[in-house]
This record gives C-alpha cells, structure tokens and sequence, in this order.
C-alpha cells in the first residue's frame, strides 16, 4: 500500500510538470531554439526576432574573451576534439595546470570534473559516513538533491530544514551531534531561483562551535563576478577557507568555459576522491579545447583584469536594484547578486507576463513549478557584462508598464503579490 501511495504522489506531480510543459513549450516560454549565426550576449535571435536577453549565467560575459577563445582554437588543432580515456589511467596534460591553477585560487587541493552535478554525485557519497548525518537546506541545488538521494540507499539520516534559518540549524544539530559521528550541512553559496547568499558568517561560526559540523557548499552561481581571484561569494564574504569546509563550484557560469570544480580542506580528502570518485574512475574526460579554454580563464581570474569585470558587473546589478525599487517591482530577497527574481505569484499571471515581453523585445526565465511553488511563480531575470544600463532602462520600465495590466487581467495586485511572498 505503502509504494501504491508513493507512485501515486509521483504520478501527480509528473501529471502537473507535464500540464506546465505543455503550456510553456506551446507558448514559446521554454525549449526555444536561438537562431543567431553570431552571439554577441547582449541579444538572442527566438522565432526570427532578436530580443535583448536578459537569461544568460554567464554573468561576466568572458565567454568570447580573444584569449579564451584562441586556446580553446590552439587546443582543438593540437589534440582534436576529445581525449577519450578514463582519468584512472591517464589524463589529459592539461588537468595538470588546470587545477594547479585552481589549487592557487582557492588555497586548496582542487579536482575539476566534468560537471558540478558529477561532482556532487562522485564526492558526497564518499565523504559522508554510514555514521554520519546530513542538514540540507530546502533551496539546495537539484544537483546536491539528487546526490543525497543516493545515500538514501545507505539509510544516511537526511533532514531538510527552512531556508537560511540557522536558529532551525543549530537546533537540528543539537538533536543529533549525540547519535552522529559527523554532521554535513548542504547548501548554496549563491543560490540559483532568487539569487540569495547563505550566511556564511553564521555558518563558520557554528562549524566552530559544533566540532561535528562540516560545510558542503556549492558555489557556482557566486563563481568568477565576486571574490577574490572571482573565488566566488563565500570566499567573498570570509577572509580565509575554514578547515571544515568542502566548497565546490564550476567554470559553466561566469567563468565562461565548463566542468565542475571540487575543493577540499586537506590533501586526505582529495586523494580520498580522485582514488574512489566513480565519476573520475568510469567517466570520460573534458575535451582539451574545453580545458585549455579554463586554463586561460585561470589567468585571466588571477590577474587585475578581473577586477574591472567585476566591476562592472557590480555597477549594473546595483543600477538594476535601484531602478526596480524606484519602479515599485517585488524583487524577492534583494541582493548584489546578478541573479533577480520578481514574484508574480500565479503562474498565469507569469505567462502572460512573459509573453507581453517577449513580444516587446526581452527574452527571460520564467520561474514556475516544480522549480518554485504554485504560488509562487517569478521572473527570473540575469544580467551580464553584456547588458548596457539603458538596456537595464528598457527592461524594467516596459515590465513596470505591463504587470498592472497582467495583474487587473487576472484579478491580483501588486498588494497581494507582496502579501504572497511575505514570508517566503
């Protein structure tokens, strides 16, 4: 009875995200092909219309940096398109100055896989012990939901607590620091819906406190546009890699290449890894175009040409916070973070919202279930160096014009929209 009551709660929530698939994909709001012949970040070309497009988490925009761009070129003349081998037997000369380059970023031993969502599933289970317990934050990647659900199968203890509440997680810590060899807490750095931070502060604070506590954090939303050396958010918001720490990330987002990057306090836990991770043992390697591609993203990341990119981006997400506050725009959990998220509540109201817009000029993410709630459905809008601030203008003042409209057309207001998120 047990399973025929669990497949049924399955079935219904397939039944749901296919219903909303439907809806999307016939109105051209997901599953859209780009067109364009040329990228230049700053525009899409959907349906043979260029939009600005404001979807991108290629935040820095150095995805067509000339010194990217000529070693991946220089790399794919040399060594082809892939180097198809097992990193168990050999890998790559590449790898090599990759996360050396790595390791001098980050003070630390790092591995680079071949994606983070590999990474996660390749480490945690090797990490977390059999007597070992794990505190997930609901909001916690897909990718580090789906590697904890294989240590279901190992019975590991698994609590999931509210968002970003450490008084929630320092209680649950307290319930089991007796009954568990270890204590992992699993969260974002910058989370990837509504471009939140994780009170990193706090959260060493309690490692410090709590022996039993250590920290698995995916940073790769945070990657590249904040940090020192574009370390990213948590190495931002603290001036040192705290010996607890486990900080994964990756090169997909504003570091303009791809793959995924674990980082660990001590070389035990890294050969524990590269000697044991099946995703370094079975899986297949980065092509070397892709790897030379990173090695010269390094360069460019612990160099000062970081800086002014960083910069830049800042200023923008900083005119875009204004801006939408000026508007009177329901930003949710507003940050100085690329990522915004602007809650509409109903997913209908989204629909027509992101239709209106993309007729006007503007491609972006609409975020609706099973990434958020029902009820709470938003826009997901991004910014990249590629963004110019009147572009940023255009946006916002066009939304502005158009979600009253949407709103009276479904019976809501902006009063209830913000009476929706209060306490989300």
């Amino acid at each position: 009875m047990e399973n025929q009551e669990q497949k049924s709660k399955f079935q219904q929530a397939i039944d749901v995200i296919t219903g909303v698939a439907k809806i999307t994909i016939g109105a051209g709001i997901v599953h859209c092909k780009a067109q364009d012949e040329q990228m230049d970040g700053r525009y899409i070309t959907l349906e043979g219309q260029k939009k600005l497009f404001f979807g991108t988490c290629g935040y820095l925009g150095i995805e067509k940096h000339p010194k990217i761009i000529e070693a991946a070129v220089e790399a794919l003349h040399s060594h082809g398109a892939q180097f198809s081998s097992s990193r168990a037997y050999v890998s790559s000369h590449y790898y090599e100055e990759a996360e050396s380059l790595f390791s001098k970023m980050f003070g630390r031993p790092a591995l680079v896989m071949q994606s983070l969502t590999l990474g996660h599933i390749t480490g945690l289970p090797l990490l977390v012990g059999d007597n070992d317990a794990i505190i997930m934050d609901v909001q916690a990647h897909d990718s580090i939901q789906s590697a904890t659900a294989m240590l279901k199968l190992r019975n590991i203890k698994i609590d999931i607590v509210r968002h970003n509440r450490m008084d929630i997680l320092e209680d649950r810590i307290k319930v089991l620091k007796n009954r568990y060899q270890k204590i992992w807490y699993l969260g974002d750095g910058v989370y990837s819906m509504h471009g939140d931070f994780a009170p990193v502060k706090e959260l060493y604070a309690l490692a410090d406190k709590y022996e039993q506590l250590h920290l698995y954090l995916d940073d790769i939303h945070g990657m590249s546009w904040t940090g020192p050396h574009g370390t990213g958010m948590v190495m931002n918001a603290v001036p040192y890699y705290h010996r607890k720490l486990f900080l994964s990330t990756g090169m997909t987002k504003a570091f303009g290449t791809a793959g995924g990057l674990l980082t660990y306090p001590d070389e035990e836990y890294f050969k524990l890894v590269k000697t044991c991770g099946k995703g370094f043992i079975f899986s297949i390697q980065l092509p070397p175009a892709i790897l030379a591609a990173t090695i010269a993203s390094c360069k460019i990341h612990m160099s000062d040409e970081i800086i002014p990119l960083q910069q830049s981006l800042m200023a923008k997400i900083d005119y875009f916070n204004k801006k939408a506050e000026e508007l009177g725009l329901l930003v949710i959990r507003k940050e100085r973070s690329p990522v915004f998220f602007i809650g509409v509540g109903n997913p209908n109201v989204g629909y027509s919202t992101v239709l209106r817009m993309k007729k006007a000029g503007f491609f972006f993410n609409l975020s609706v279930f099973p990434a958020v709630s029902i009820k709470h459905t938003g826009l997901r809008i991004t910014l990249s160096n590629h963004i110019q601030m009147e572009d940023i203008d255009e946006l916002l003042e066009t939304l502005a014009e158009n979600l009253p409209v949407v709103f009276k057309e479904n019976n809501t207001s902006f009063e209830q929209i913000r009476k929706e998120f209060a306490n989300h």
